[in-house]
């Protein structure tokens, strides 16, 4: 596969609206979870952000220690248009492989599913060394295959479990029940703990 993902290619993305991945909204799996949290002083990453609409559940939900991270400049100023309280030193327009920090927790939301497949492993040694000691990194992944060449790139249960199991304990990982409507079966919920290796 010869794509090249980088800033240009997700810029003109957005640009065109081709974004089916943006429903609009926070997903009901990363809300419900989020509402669970009390200590909402954790320190807390979404990478590939794009309009970052978890990021704005969160942080109208007292998450002030919130940092959001794309590629693409685009999203991110229009995230900072709509939310000019948020703080600018919390929005990282970088390569998530190269960003440098500690969390307690990473939300995934439609950021595995855009990296090519042959980046999953380092994705997965990227998002341990980013967490913190007992961190988590907590989402939704595509349980389906996609027709197209790609973005988006699927998976199944069995192939996550192999891909995260070495670095992580694996909480949850299972067949999402309360999806959106149109991504009802499609979707497995994550709960992965750091493993100390």
């Amino acid at each position: 596969m010869n794509l090249s993902l980088d800033e240009q290619y997700w810029t003109s993305r957005y640009l065109q609206n081709q974004i089916g991945w943006d429903v609009g909204q926070a997903t009901f799996p990363i809300k419900q979870y989020l509402d669970q949290i009390v200590n909402k002083d954790l320190k807390v990453l979404i990478p590939g952000a794009g309009n970052a609409h978890e990021a704005t559940y969160a942080f109208e939900s007292g998450f002030k220690n919130l940092h959001i991270l794309d590629l693409s400049k685009y999203p991110l100023d229009k995230f900072m248009e709509k939310h000019p309280n948020f703080p600018a030193s919390n929005v990282h327009q970088e390569d998530f492989f190269l960003h440098n920090g500690k969390y307690d927790l990473i939300i995934e939301q439609t950021f595995f599913c855009a990296l090519l497949p042959n980046l999953r492993n380092e994705y997965v040694i990227k998002m341990h060394q980013l967490l913190e000691k007992e961190g988590v990194l907590m989402g939704v992944l595509f349980s389906k295959s996609f027709e197209q060449d790609g973005p988006p790139f699927g998976g199944d249960i069995d192939l996550y479990k192999s891909i995260f199991e070495n670095h992580f304990e694996i909480k949850t990982l299972e067949p999402c029940y309360n999806s959106i409507p149109p991504r009802k079966g499609a979707e497995v919920f994550i709960l992965l703990k750091k493993k100390e290796i």
